[in-house]
C-alpha cells in the first residue's frame, strides 16, 4: 500500500549569530567563511531549549497538519545527537507533550547527523508494515563546536517532525522508494563523557561527504528509474552552504530544484535536522504531482534516500501550521559572542 507524509512542521530558535562576530573573536577570515563554505549566520537555542523543546515544537506543528488524535499515533523516534539525557530518552517526554501515550513505541536514534532520517525511515516502515496506523520521526539538535573549531561557525539548532500514515486521503506525499549506503568512514565522531565533537578535517568532503552523499543519490535514482529532470525539488544534508550545492551540481541538479530546501547559509548545521528541515521547506511550496529527491548524511558514515510524489493533499495541508523559512526569517535576534558560549555552556561560573 502507499504511506507517506500525512504531517509536517519545523521548529527554528529565534536567536542568531553571524559569522563575522564568531571569527573576530579567533581572529578568523570571516570571508572565507562566507564564501568558501557559504555561510552568513546560524541559529543559536536559548539555555531553556534543547533537542527535546524543539522536537515538541516541531510534533505539533506537524499535528496541526494532521488533524489526527494523537493517541493513534503508534511509535515515535527521535534522531539526534545531543539528547540532554545519556540515560533517559527524549521520545518518552515529547510522545507525553503532544498527548501520545501510553500506547506507543518509543525511541531515541543516534547516527551523527542522519540520525533523523533513520527515525523517519523507521517510522515509515513500521506503519508500511501495518504495525501501527501512524507513527512519527524526528530529526532534531542542539549541535555543539568547540570554541574556535571550524565546527562553531556552522553548528546550530532546529528540528523538523513527520508524521507517517497509509490512509490516501491522507497523505501529502507519498515515499515512492527508499535506499541507504552505509560504510566505516570515521570523519567525525564523539567520545563518551567529551562535550565537544571531533572531525578529521580534510577527509570530511572526501571519502565521508560525498562519496556517501552521491552514490546514495545515483543508486536511489537507478531503483526508482528517474534521473534529476523527473524531479521538481532535492535536497541533501547541509553542514554548510558549499557541500550540498556542489553534491546538487555534480549530480545534474539545477538550482531552482535545490535552493528551496538550501537552508545552511542563515541556519546553520542542525545536524539530525539538516535534511528533514530542508524537506519540510519543500513540502512548504511543493505543488501535486512534485517529486522530491532527500538524501541525508550522517558521520560513520551513511546516507538514506527517499524519492517522494506530492499528492493534492499537501495544498490543504501547507496553511495549517507555520512554514519553515518564514520562522527562519521571522525577527531574528542577534546575539554578541560573550552571550552566545553563555547559552551553549561554554562558559561556566566558578562557585567556592
Amino acid at each position: 500500500m502507499d504511506v507517506g507524509i500525512v504531517g509536517w512542521g519545523a521548529y527554528v530558535p529565534r536567536h542568531r549569530i553571524k559569522v563575522e562576530e564568531i571569527a573576530k573573536v579567533w581572529g578568523s577570515d570571516a570571508e572565507a567563511y562566507k564564501k568558501g563554505l557559504m555561510l552568513r549566520e546560524k541559529s543559536v537555542p536559548t539555555p531553556d531549549q534543547d533537542t527535546i523543546t524543539i522536537s515538541v515544537e516541531a510534533a505539533r506543528n506537524a499535528l496541526r497538519r494532521a488533524k489526527i488524535d494523537p493517541q493513534k499515533i503508534g511509535a515515535l523516534y527521535i534522531g539526534s545527537e545531543s539528547h540532554p539525557y545519556a540515560v533517559k530518552p527524549s521520545g518518552t517526554v515529547v510522545a507525553e507533550a503532544i498527548g501520545a501515550f501510553p500506547s506507543i513505541h518509543v525511541a531515541d536514534f543516534e547516527f551523527a547527523c542522519k540520525a533523523g532520517s533513520e527515525g523517519m525511515f523507521v517510522a515509515l516502515s513500521l506503519v508500511k508494515a501495518g504495525q501501527v496506523e501512524y507513527a512519527m520521526g524526528i530529526g532534531a539538535d542542539t549541535s555543539q563546536g568547540a570554541p574556535g573549531d571550524a565546527l562553531e561557525f556552522s553548528a546550530a539548532a532546529g528540528g523538523a517532525a513527520f508524521l507517517f500514515g497509509g490512509k490516501p486521503e491522507e497523505i501529502a506525499a507519498v515515499c515512492e522508494h527508499t535506499y541507504s549506503f552505509t560504510t566505516d568512514t570515521p570523519d567525525f565522531w564523539r567520545r563518551e563523557y567529551q562535550f565537544y565533537p571531533r572531525h578529521a578535517g580534510r577527509f570530511t568532503g572526501e571519502p565521508a561527504y560525498f562519496k556517501h552523499v552521491l552514490s546514495c543519490a545515483k543508486r536511489t535514482m537507478e531503483i526508482a528509474n528517474l534521473t534529476p529532470k523527473d524531479f521538481q525539488w532535492a535536497v541533501f544534508h547541509q553542514p554548510n552552504g558549499k557541500f550540498p550545492a556542489r553534491a546538487a551540481t555534480e549530480l545534474g541538479f539545477q538550482k531552482s530544484q535545490w535552493e528551496q530546501g538550501w537552508l545552511a547559509p542563515t541556519l546553520g548545521n542542525t545536524y539530525s535536522g539538516a535534511s528533514p528541515m530542508g524537506l519540510s521547506a519543500i513540502l512548504d511550496v511543493a505543488k501535486p504531482g512534485d517529486r522530491i529527491l532527500m538524501v541525508s548524511y550522517g558521520s560513520g558514515a551513511g546516507s538514506d534516500g527517499f524519492v517522494w510524489r506530492v499528492t493534492d493533499q499537501v495544498t490543504k495541508l501547507q496553511p495549517l501550521a507555520r512554514h519553515t523559512r518564514a520562522q527562519l526569517e521571522d525577527r531574528p535576534i542577534y546575539l554578541d559572542y560573550g552571550t552566545y558560549a553563555k547559552f551553549r555552556g561554554k562558559i561556566h561560573k566558578v562557585t567556592e
